[in-house]
């Protein structure tokens, strides 16, 4: 199994242990749902970087983790006008990843 299938079983195992979350899957991959509602998949946009996460995530909450974990945590033109932040999972730790997964679930559960 290669490294980013690893990391994709990460990020599946902490959404679906999540309350109401489900996951998504199309052609181009997965995501994870609150009532139906995004809160986190795979970014696909090509200015994303390889083995990307696009999580859900306020204003402010995304600029503390931009200035936090710049090495961790980025952003691209394409996804700046959106409520959300891309997560480089090859640099993300365990701890981190559940932390930021549970901000979406409860940013996405409270209505964005």
């Amino acid at each position: 199994m290669s490294k980013d299938n690893d990391d994709l079983k990460n990020v599946r195992e902490i959404a679906l242990a999540l309350p109401d979350v489900k996951e998504s899957t199309t052609k181009l991959g997965t995501g994870w749902k609150v009532r139906g509602r995004l809160m986190t998949c795979q970014a696909i946009h090509k200015s994303a970087e390889p083995n990307s996460l696009m999580v859900r995530v306020s204003t402010g909450e995304r600029e503390r983790l931009l200035k936090e974990q710049p090495n961790t945590f980025y952003l691209t033109d394409h996804y700046r006008p959106y409520d959300a932040i891309l997560v480089r999972l090859s640099k993300v730790n365990q701890t981190t990843l559940r932390d930021v997964l549970n901000s979406a679930w409860r940013f996405v559960r409270e209505g964005s």
